[in-house]
């Protein structure tokens, strides 16, 4: 019994990540990339609400970039309807990310591949390439932690077909207890992967379950077209009218660190940096959308930066400290001499109200 569920375990999990970017490219690659790109993700603790809504992100930088074909990266094949702008933070604690792309609302409750969809990447191993999702040149049936070792990649991908827009998805107590990197309630799965033909759930590898893993990301989507800003049920899908002019906004969030022991998490540190990728699907025309027909904002690695809290808190406000200390001190000692005046002339002025007494009458 054991063995049928871990087997139907590893069908779900491969069946979860069956529409995961695919970087595998066949015929001849040019890519023209941009090697300035660098995001960065400041210190910037308690401002967002993980909700899918972009109001928190106002004041917040970020990069915008055109979205291409990952399998032919020409700007005459170019998302029509605009770029994405992509924008990070971090509190401490967890790393947070907001996508925004526009689009015309469409909505397909339960088919995946008529609705938008994202997904993040992230080198892990130091030889993993961006082209061919960790590049390890081995297939499905021989590749393992060994064979494939230094290429593997973290990815987060999050399909709306089954969200309901501002709920959470992702990391849930159900898939903790299962030990991988599902999602029981909607599809933001926390996958890792050697190559296109190599892809997991965390926790979950050729050889079966390893139960030591978890999803550890959390997310929500939203659309501009939306009017009911107090919250969706499942009962008010499709949510909007179809065709409607707006904005997609994707918001996610995860631990800096992890308690991954399988290389299959990405690891970030403060003040560190490390590559990352994004990828959008689109069912353009109506048509759905297959897993290798997806768009990216680069033909290689982007740089994500993420800055310690020191510099950022220094430049924004390099005096304004200092002086409202001295402005502080300087009060203290007024208020502090006055009570001392004060004090003064009461223990001078005031009679002595208690007559002497011989010691000898005591």
């Amino acid at each position: 019994m054991a063995r049928v569920l871990l087997l139907a375990l590893l069908v779900l999990g491969l069946g979860l990540t069956g529409r995961v970017s695919s970087h595998e490219e066949s015929g001849e690659w040019s890519c023209e990339s941009n090697s300035e790109i660098q995001l960065r993700a400041d210190f910037r603790p308690g401002l967002i609400t993980l909700d899918g809504r972009a109001d928190d992100w106002k004041d917040i930088d970020g990069f915008e970039f055109p979205l291409r074909p990952a399998l032919d990266p020409d700007e005459d094949h170019e998302y029509e309807d605009g770029k994405m702008t992509l924008k990070a933070l971090h509190d401490g604690n967890n790393v947070f990310f907001l996508l925004q792309v526009d689009g015309n609302y469409v909505y397909s409750k339960g088919d995946s591949s008529r609705c938008p969809s994202v997904a993040l990447m992230f080198q892990i191993g130091k030889d993993a390439t961006y082209r061919n999702m960790g590049g390890c040149k081995e297939q499905r049936g021989s590749c393992t932690n060994k064979t494939c070792r230094g290429h593997e990649v973290d990815i987060m991908h999050f399909s709306v077909g089954n969200a309901i827009p501002g709920r959470l998805y992702g990391s849930n107590r159900i898939d903790e207890r299962n030990g991988n990197g599902g999602d029981s309630f909607g599809h933001l799965v926390d996958v890792y992967a050697w190559n296109p033909h190599c892809r997991y759930l965390d926790g979950m590898d050729p050889s079966g379950n390893d139960s030591s893993a978890q999803n550890d990301w959390k997310g929500a989507w939203w659309h501009s077209s939306f009017t009911d800003k107090s919250g969706f049920v499942e009962d008010d899908s499709p949510y909007s009218t179809g065709g409607q002019k707006g904005t997609y906004c994707f918001e996610f969030a995860r631990p800096l660190r992890t308690m991954d022991r399988l290389r299959q998490d990405v690891q970030f540190t403060i003040d560190g940096s490390s590559k990352m990728s994004v990828a959008f699907w689109f069912p353009v025309d109506a048509n759905p959308w297959v897993g290798s027909g997806h768009y990216t904002i680069n033909c290689d690695w982007v740089l994500l930066d993420i800055a310690s809290g020191g510099s950022m808190l220094t430049e924004s406000a390099p005096n304004s400290g200092w002086d409202t200390t001295r402005a502080l001190t300087l009060l203290f000692s007024v208020a502090a001499l006055g009570i001392a005046i004060l004090v003064a002339y009461h223990h001078v002025h005031r009679p002595n109200s208690i007559s002497f007494t011989p010691i000898e009458n005591l």
